[in-house]
């Protein structure tokens, strides 16, 4: 029989010991619950944030410096900092307005007197664009044309496409994505003494063109890499962007444009060394160009916070569009040709309409620069790669972001939709299963000699951590990494007929895979 001393003690003991858990156990509890509240006040802080950009884009202030000059002359700021270009200096205004605005400042001590932005005294008069040349007025009309032209044939498509079960769009997926999974490295080339920063393949998949940050322009044939043509002297700095015209052959047509860092954009033949014709009137480096599908036109991004219009037949330019708050890094035309996707370092994106001179959506989520930008071939739903390692899918029938995707452990710096056809490389199985037998005879006279569109099954992202990943457009789910770079990749496309995809970056080299 234990001593009652000594009970004492070890119920003490004890009570101690129960004590100390329990006083640890809360401990994990307090903790627990102070990680959970951090990040619900990052959230929310990053939700007032997206709150406060919106707010302060839809601030009005005037859009002439000598009036921007003024205003913050009234406010009491500094109407000029050192080596702040114009639309800083407009950016400046408007957070100032924000900050006064916070301040519960009384409107007519904040707000721009509208009388000094319109130039009358009724709001609902205020225009804010500046009045093109009849060459776009032209170019609106012609675009509208072609893209209604092409709208009612895609959606016929649609329409004829929508006949087909659904069984059999999945057992075409069936046949994509293990044939993908397939996909390793064919060859490799060191192209150049510089990073190569772009390659894109042409219309029919047989060349490809890359562009180094020395200036230099290459062709190569697919897949051996064999060097066909170099194009040289073009541009004195970094070549930024490079694009296929839609009717690309070989001839002394114009076949290729390009932009570089000395701010010209250089439209190219097959057959010359020299450049056709070189467009200038952008102040920064270009970043990216575009041909539009009809192939007369064509459009520029560049780091003097613009994108631009060409006129590929005059060599005029149509329109200087601006709306970004710092430099514009990318910029893709959708496939009826009515819009226009331009992404930049605000990290913003923001979507036009070409017909009406608008903008119809602003894409507004990540917390990144906007490195590249792609359309469905829908021409409804686009792609948007930034720097916060993410990939976002965008649907304007929705007006929302309808997808988010982790591509990358960092910068994600290209993404292109799979926009081609590749029925022979995407074989479905040659008999349907014996259970399908019988629906397909009975639906096999509405959509007999139609197939599933493999156009907009899958894309592709590039970054720098290394790597070009291919991903499903069903789940979003990763379907094959490619490795096989030793430096940040910079650019990747796909060939029309999906045989072939190439890779660039930073490591100097042009990688080309394919199947086994």
């Amino acid at each position: 029989m234990m001593h009652p001393s000594r009970r004492a003690y070890v119920e003490d003991s004890t009570d101690e010991g129960n004590s100390m858990a329990d006083i640890a156990m809360q401990d994990d509890v307090e903790e627990l619950a102070d990680d959970v509240n951090a990040k619900a006040r990052v959230r929310e802080i990053y939700e007032l944030s997206l709150e406060r950009k919106k707010r302060a884009e839809a601030m009005i202030v005037p859009t002439d410096d000598a009036r921007v000059r003024m205003r913050l002359r009234e406010l009491g700021e500094p109407i000029m900092l050192f080596g702040e270009p114009n639309i800083q200096r407009r950016d400046r205004l408007r957070e100032v307005l924000m900050v006064l605005s916070e301040r519960d400042v009384p409107m007519e001590d904040a707000a721009t007197p509208q009388e000094e932005v319109a130039g009358e005294g009724d709001p609902k008069n205020e225009e804010f664009f500046t009045q093109g040349p009849d060459e776009l007025l032209a170019a609106r009309k012609t675009i509208a044309i072609f893209s209604l032209h092409q709208a009612r044939n895609r959606i016929n498509r649609l329409k004829e496409e929508a006949k087909i079960p659904l069984k059999e769009h999945q057992r075409q997926r069936q046949a994509i994505y293990p044939k993908l999974n397939e996909v390793k490295l064919y060859g490799s080339l060191n192209s150049d003494n510089r990073p190569i920063s772009i390659c894109r393949f042409s219309p029919d998949g047989q060349i490809l063109a890359t562009g180094s940050w020395s200036g230099n322009i290459k062709l190569y044939s697919v897949p051996n890499l064999e060097e066909k043509l170099v194009l040289a002297g073009g541009h004195k700095d970094r070549v930024g962007g490079i694009a296929w015209h839609p009717g690309a052959s070989s001839s002394s047509t114009v076949n290729l444009i390009s932009g570089g860092g000395e701010g010209d954009v250089n439209l190219w033949s097959l057959d010359s060394k020299k450049p056709l014709a070189t467009l200038r009137g952008h102040t920064g480096r270009v970043c990216r160009t575009e041909f539009h599908p009809m192939g007369r036109y064509a459009a520029s991004a560049s780091y003097d916070y613009t994108w631009r219009l060409w006129d590929i037949e005059t060599q005029q330019e149509l329109l200087y569009q601006e709306g970004h708050s710092l430099e514009v890094y990318a910029v893709s035309f959708n496939k009826d040709g009515s819009l226009v996707a331009s992404g930049g370092l605000d990290s913003h994106g923001y979507i036009w309409d070409l017909r009406t001179g608008r903008r119809v959506m602003a894409l507004h989520g990540h917390m990144g620069e906007i490195y590249s930008i792609d359309w469905h071939p829908d021409a409804t739903r686009l792609l948007t790669a930034s720097a916060d390692g993410w990939v976002k899918c965008w649907d304007l029938r929705q007006s929302k972001c309808t997808a988010q995707v982790g591509a990358h452990s960092s910068v994600v710096t290209d993404v292109r939709w799979y926009k081609g056809n590749g029925s022979a490389t995407f074989a479905r199985p040659k008999a349907p299963p014996k259970d399908e037998s019988a629906d397909r005879k009975d639906t096999g006279r509405m959509w007999q000699g139609l197939q599933p569109k493999n156009a907009g099954t899958f894309f592709l992202s590039a970054g720098f951590d290394k790597t070009v990943k291919i991903w499903g457009c069903d789940d979003w789910e990763p379907v094959k990494k490619l490795e096989g770079h030793s430096g940040n990749v910079l650019s990747t496309d796909i060939s029309e007929d999906a045989k072939w995809i190439a890779s660039s970056g930073h490591d100097r080299t042009v990688k080309i895979w394919g199947y086994e």
